[in-house]
């Protein structure tokens, strides 16, 4: 999964009509390792979706902007507006991960 290393970078992805997924992490996180360990097979499910990670304490503005208050969060953005935000108490297994993926195909 690709990282977002800049704002420049956050806001093209985040702008357009394809569905954007952004996983806010941070590299000492216990939950956010164990969800890369499932969401590889995840994100081959949703071709129809774009996924990529940023860091909730680099980008700590950005963050608090989406109201990211716990991670890994998973926030889905299209044509720049954030549309969908899996808190991560809720991030915890790859059935709760796919489902929230599926609800926003429908």
């Amino acid at each position: 999964m690709e990282r977002i290393e800049s704002l420049e970078q956050y806001n093209e992805q985040i702008g357009g009509e394809k569905l954007t997924v952004i996983k806010f992490d941070t590299n000492w996180c216990p939950d956010c390792k164990n969800l890369d360990r499932f969401i590889g097979g995840i994100i081959e499910k949703n071709e129809d979706k774009d996924f990529f990670a940023m860091d909730a304490e680099k980008f700590q503005d950005i963050a608090e902007s989406n109201e990211v208050r716990g991670i890994p969060s998973l926030l889905v953005f299209k044509n720049g507006e954030k549309i969908a935000h899996l808190h991560s108490k809720f991030a915890k297994t790859p059935t709760q991960v796919s489902e929230y993926l599926e609800s926003l195909s429908k």
